[in-house]
């Protein structure tokens, strides 16, 4: 692990085990993230992605709710520039047991289109009868955004309300089981990587 990379493992260490989040400048390189945004898999998100659904066991659509767009990432199969994201993830989950013992054990993530307009209400990670999200880890990929183009992350903190724009390469990471949040509606599409640090390794979808 270089120094550079030892050093963000233990600022997100340090704020999980504090305010229980961390925002991270940056997690992916703007080349990274380029080479991340330019697959295939992002090209036509219409055609490769399926509405996202709320709850677990009986998902339901309700663009009420969530309007967003996934696509879930085999790790297997996965293109070269998303196995750079998932090996820097594992790092980190190993590092997150060893210094604040989670017993983490894998990760689920899945690509994400927020269509313009499109937001997600105000809601926690954890399912009431599935408590294997451990962390959600958010990582954004367009670049040059502006605070006018909205598309804000908001943590519903005890302290207040916090507002983080979705800027290439920032990484939030946050306890799943304690942090509601929301996100706001953009004009313009709005792509990252979602998904969950987990303490069972992840289900076959």
């Amino acid at each position: 692990m270089t120094s550079d990379l030892h050093h963000v493992f233990n600022q997100i260490a340090d704020g999980l085990a504090g305010p229980g989040y961390a925002v991270i400048d940056p997690f992916l390189s703007p080349r990274e993230a380029e080479a991340i945004l330019g697959s295939d898999e992002f090209s036509k998100p219409k055609l490769h992605f399926r509405k996202a659904g709320i709850g677990k066991e009986d998902k339901q659509i309700n663009e009420a709710i969530r309007g967003d767009y996934i696509q879930w990432i085999d790790p297997v199969t996965a293109p070269a520039p998303e196995q750079v994201y998932l090996r820097r993830l594992h790092d980190l989950i190993a590092f997150l047991n060893e210094n604040l013992y989670l017993s983490l054990k894998d990760v689920e993530i899945h690509r994400t289109v927020y269509p313009v307009g499109t937001f997600y209400r105000r809601h926690l990670d954890q399912f009431r009868l599935d408590d294997h999200r451990k962390l959600s880890l958010i990582c954004y990929l367009n670049p040059d955004w502006r605070e006018e183009q909205g598309g804000q992350l908001i943590l519903y903190l005890p302290e207040g309300e916090l507002k983080i724009m979705p800027e290439r390469g920032r990484l939030v990471c946050f306890r799943s089981d304690q942090i509601e949040h929301e996100v706001l509606p953009a004009n313009r599409e709005r792509y990252s990587l979602t998904g969950w640090a987990v303490d069972r390794l992840p289900e076959l979808r």
